[in-house]
């Protein structure tokens, strides 16, 4: 074989933050040490894994093409050390998944998944659809777990479980748990959550044919921040139902009935085609599709 794993790591560590520097001090390696491997590595096959941009290291159509095949050879000899010195096969295990599936259920998948595999590693990035989608595909996170609809060649999207979105205002506003007209709708200040986001798509789609009309006077990254808005009497918010069910049994926040605009979506279960999936990441993917629904 013409190449190690430490090659392997260096050029993936490059590749992922796009500098040899930090690549190193990932690695626990001196910068020179990481640069002598990349450019022996590169060497060794006379080929060019990166395109050098100033101090960026950027891949190029070769590294893209090989990065997969790359990520699973490391995976699989970790998983293979792993299994030579006795432990369980589990290893580390990157989960993103978006704001309210991150602060309303992955917390509680992550603690019954460490109660049935101690020797599991799990973290978890909580962001926006389309930045999980980037991850994923970028091969920096094993699994996504996403509110939003996207189409992307080199991802696989599973329907993972259903969702609603919930219209809602402060509880001494005078449409409080009632039925809402679209007139009603268009009269009413909005505060809703960002362009790139699961829960704005299914908004916009729910909101066909008076969108252009609405008045949109805030747009929140954040869950919370959308209900202390609203709370605040700044305009009504629409999200998750299960983002509002602790507002609603304490009586912070109230419903609206919109019974005019369909508000259901699916959350998704997205992973890349070509990356391999360790033990971990499998045992993952059974616990949503058999009980996590």
């Amino acid at each position: 074989m013409r190449y190690s794993l430490r090659q392997l790591e260096v050029f993936l560590a490059t590749a992922h933050f796009e500098n040899v520097t930090r690549a190193a001090d990932s690695l626990a390696m001196s910068q020179s040490a990481a640069s002598g491997s990349l450019r022996e590595f590169e060497q060794q096959f006379a080929v060019q894994l990166f395109d050098r941009r100033g101090k960026r290291l950027q891949l190029s159509d070769l590294g893209r093409e090989l990065r997969p095949a790359a990520e699973n050879l490391l995976a699989q000899a970790r998983a293979f050390e792993n299994a030579l010195e006795g432990g369980e096969v589990m290893g580390r295990l990157n989960v993103g998944a978006t704001l309210t599936i991150g602060n309303y259920l992955a917390v509680g998948m992550i603690a019954d998944f460490r109660a049935r595999y101690p020797a599991a590693d799990v973290t978890l990035t909580v962001a926006n659809t389309a930045t999980i989608a980037e991850a994923v595909a970028d091969f920096e996170l094993a699994i996504g777990l996403v509110e939003g609809e996207f189409a992307h060649p080199e991802l696989e999207t599973v329907h993972w479980r259903s969702d609603e979105l919930q219209v809602f205002t402060a509880p001494d506003h005078p449409l409080a748990g009632g039925v809402v007209t679209d007139e009603q709708l268009l009269a009413q200040s909005w505060i809703v959550r960002e362009p790139g986001s699961g829960t704005r798509q299914t908004f916009e789609r729910a909101m066909h044919g008076i969108l252009p009309d609405l008045k949109i006077t805030l747009e929140l990254q954040h869950t919370e921040a959308i209900k202390r808005a609203v709370e605040a009497g700044i305009g009504i918010g629409c999200l998750s139902a299960i983002s509002l069910e602790d507002a609603f049994r304490r009586g912070s926040l109230m419903p609206l009935s919109v019974p005019q605009r369909d508000f259901r979506r699916q959350l998704n279960i997205i992973t890349h085609r070509k990356r391999y999936h360790g033990a971990a990441s499998r045992r993952w993917l059974a616990l949503c599709r058999e009980e996590w629904i």
